[in-house]
């Protein structure tokens, strides 16, 4: 696996995540979480700007970052199968961002270590918005989680469901060739702790580890990505030559 692939994923990561949170603007539950989602939508797509311009710049392709958000298919996209599953209620899209900002935080604070200044950068810039969405998003578990047995239930059930798609998280690869130092037992086991200890103040299970979901790292995804990319790609594929 490429340093370019690598960086690539944590680019699509961010992309795919913060595309989906954009969607909800304008259908928060009260108007200062439709602003809080709509702010963490743009750290997650200022995010990818950073990360897709410099796997582009590793490519050496002559790529910009809007080359590769707006005009790759579907397959060449390297981003989490967790990350582009829909947004479901609002118990769904918290459970996601949870089990999202708890890796992703960890994995930035590891790679702002990284020998290579580029990487180290964004990850150290990036990791200060991330610790906010996790704070934000854990704040949320523990409210829906410990409040009425309705939003319990509603956040139980969005976490059994999305459970399956966190093993892709800490997969290896198959060629064992990581480039970036990440440390990915000492990360799953962070991960681990983090989601043990939010679930516990929400009185909530930690579900059972079984069969997980797996293919978004290697281009496979799930029937949600099409419609997805379809919408995020629209205006740049009809009108490529536009400009704004």
């Amino acid at each position: 696996m490429s340093l370019f692939d690598h960086v690539l994923r944590l680019g699509d990561n961010a992309l795919i995540l913060g595309q989906q949170l954009a969607a909800l603007t304008g259908h928060g539950p009260v108007l200062e979480e439709d602003i809080a989602t709509a702010n963490i939508a743009l750290d997650l797509v200022g995010e990818a700007r950073l990360w897709l311009s410099l796997a582009g710049e590793i490519e050496g392709a002559g790529r910009s970052e809007d080359d590769l958000a707006f005009l790759r298919d579907e397959i060449d996209f390297r981003n989490l199968l967790l990350v582009e599953q829909p947004n479901g209620d609002f118990a769904d899209t918290m459970a996601r961002q949870f089990l999202f900002d708890a890796w992703h935080e960890a994995v930035l604070a590891a790679l702002a270590g990284a020998a290579d200044p580029r990487i180290a950068a964004i990850a150290a810039k990036s990791r200060k918005e991330a610790r906010y969405h996790l704070s934000h998003s854990a704040g949320w578990v523990v409210r829906l989680g410990d409040g009425t047995d309705y939003s319990r239930g509603r956040m139980q059930q969005a976490l059994r469901d999305l459970w399956p798609f966190t093993g892709e998280m800490f997969e290896a690869d198959e060629d064992g060739d990581d480039p970036l130092p990440v440390g990915a037992a000492e990360i799953r086991a962070l991960w681990r702790q983090r989601v043990t200890e939010t679930l516990a103040k929400a009185t909530l299970e930690v579900p059972a580890d079984r069969w997980m979901h797996s293919g978004g790292r290697r281009g496979i995804h799930s029937e949600h990505m099409g419609r997805l990319l379809a919408e995020m790609q629209h205006i740049p594929r009809s009108h490529p030559d536009a400009r704004w």
